[in-house]
């Protein structure tokens, strides 16, 4: 079992496709990563020798940030929109989406769970 940057690599699949597992890296970061560690894609996790796992590990920490480094980077990138008070700090404040796309219908993602507002009642004639 290969463990880089702290996450378990599943022992079935491609190196190219197992290190998409890790955040902060996708198909094309991965192939990268593998060309600079002079690893083949096709070899899947359990067939890697030790000193291929280390030469990705050290690629890894050298070039690329990835979990926790990158998901505090995110975040305070996030505050900071906030804390500026633009309108992408205001939209992620308000929980809506902070790309242009449409709210009157859709984005329940962002938004949550329906909360029905009921409507008007018609009044009742008095005799």
């Amino acid at each position: 079992m290969a463990r880089i940057a702290g996450i378990d690599l599943p022992k079935n699949k491609h190196i190219e496709v197992a290190l998409t597992y890790i955040y902060g890296i996708g198909r094309s970061t991965s192939k990268e990563i593998l060309d600079k560690a002079n690893v083949p894609y096709t070899k899947r996790v359990s067939e890697l020798s030790d000193e291929e796992v280390a030469a990705i590990r050290s690629v890894i920490q050298s070039d690329y940030k990835v979990e926790g480094a990158l998901r505090s980077e995110v975040q305070l990138n996030i505050k900071r929109l906030m804390d500026i008070g633009c309108y992408r700090g205001l939209r992620h404040r308000k929980g809506l989406p902070v790309r242009g796309q449409r709210t009157r219908t859709n984005a329940r993602t962002r938004k949550g769970k329906r909360k029905t507002v009921a409507g008007k009642k018609k009044a009742t004639e008095k005799k």
